[in-house]
């Protein structure tokens, strides 16, 4: 039987965010973050892979999706300022404890979760999630930490071509073997949304905070170190943006990470839907049994 997902808005903060939820409300949860330049429509077909079994829950960043994407003045448009929004939505849901599963900007906002209470969180999936120096693909990250140090006309025009049509496609299709599995209403569903008015100064002052993620990294170590979380990591091995060495380096902190390297690019779900989602399961059930 196909468990119905339910497409809701909550306010936190005064703003609207949107998630899709499925699942059984009474069995463990699991968030799914999303990363950029999508929305939580990067799992419509997971959440019923998993749904039978958990409580799964996908919400939309703040100026992603059909989340609310109040102007700068109104919203900071930090890391800091997403989590706390993801933060609050849980606690909105009544959600204490969840596994979550990590993807590209998910991931630091995954991590500021944990240590904001690092027992809540009872098992992490990372999906191209980097928390690692290790996982920076060059020169790809050369760019964003040359605008995010010195912001100004010739560091942000790199910044400008990653908000295309053009790059919205490529992250999709690089990498993967045949892209014809890839379906097109990804970057376009992706690049409608990038392309509303005022969304492009937004976006380019989450790039300018990326350096801050990295910052965080020794403090996420150490929460690795001092919880033992269960930690899977299934990777799209051909990723330009976040390469496998970002995968294996889990284990300098989490000896028993479970690691696996697939046939893929950055958004391997596209390519890759049953092998990561019976991964998922198996290690899970593992997890929090």
């Amino acid at each position: 039987m196909e468990l119905a997902v339910h497409y809701r808005t909550a306010i936190v903060d005064g703003l609207e965010v949107f998630y899709r939820e499925a699942g059984d409300p009474a069995a463990p949860v699991v968030v799914l973050l999303h990363g950029f330049p999508t929305s939580s429509h990067m799992f419509r077909e997971l959440i019923p892979a998993l749904a039978d079994r958990y409580h799964v829950i996908a919400p939309d960043h703040i100026a992603f999706g059909q989340s609310a994407m109040p102007s700068l003045r109104d919203f900071p448009y930090t890391f800091d300022a997403l989590a706390d929004v993801t933060a609050g939505l849980l606690q909105e849901l009544g959600v204490d404890r969840f596994a979550m599963y990590v993807q590209d900007y998910g991931a630091p906002i995954g991590w500021r979760l944990a240590l904001q209470d690092p027992g809540r969180v009872t098992a992490i999936v990372s999906q191209n999630g980097n928390a690692y120096e290790e996982g920076f693909a060059e020169p790809f990250w050369e760019s964003v930490f040359a605008y995010g140090k010195n912001p100004g006309p010739d560091t942000e025009a790199p910044m400008r071509a990653a908000l295309t049509l053009e790059s919205t496609r490529w992250q999709y299709v690089n990498g993967v073997p045949d892209p014809s599995l890839v379906s097109p209403d990804n970057w376009v569903h992706d690049q409608a949304l990038l392309d509303r008015p005022g969304n492009d100064e937004i976006q380019l002052k989450l790039f300018r905070d990326y350096l801050t993620n990295v910052d965080l990294y020794p403090r996420v170590h150490q929460y690795f170190r001092d919880s033992r979380v269960p930690l899977l990591a299934v990777w799209g091995a051909n990723d330009e943006i976040f390469v496998p060495a970002g995968a294996e380096a889990f284990r300098q902190d989490l000896p028993d990470a479970e690691i696996h390297l697939l046939d893929s690019g950055h958004f391997a779900l596209e390519s890759h839907l049953r092998p990561i989602a019976q991964h998922i399961r198996d290690f899970l059930h593992r997890a929090l049994a």
